[in-house]
């Protein structure tokens, strides 16, 4: 089994064809550009390209794909938060910090 958390319907190799594609793009300009900027795409906060991470907005096992549209530059802390949450999911669980 992989490391991921399974959603009953998506299709293992699938999930490794997009992790393959988003390796890829890792080492693509686009995502040295995205990198050099510095910016977290969840919190707002500057770091350095060493401390950002790439997420896909929609995860690969909630049938998100590795695309340009769908991944970010995020700090390890959002990242290891945000896990396999939605978009809204994740809109919701800021909301709540904040309350």
């Amino acid at each position: 089994m992989s490391d991921f958390f399974h959603f009953d319907g998506i299709d293992e190799a699938k999930i490794r064809r997009e992790k393959d594609k988003a390796r890829k793009l890792r080492k693509s300009r686009w995502w040295q550009q995205k990198l050099a900027i510095g910016i977290c795409y969840y919190c707002g906060r500057l770091f350095g390209p060493k401390n950002l991470t790439m997420d896909h907005i929609v995860p690969l096992a909630r049938g998100g794909r590795s695309t340009k549209d769908n991944l970010v530059a995020c700090c390890k802390d959002c990242n290891n938060k945000k896990k396999m949450l939605l978009p809204i999911e994740w809109e919701e669980y800021m909301k709540s910090l904040n309350k």
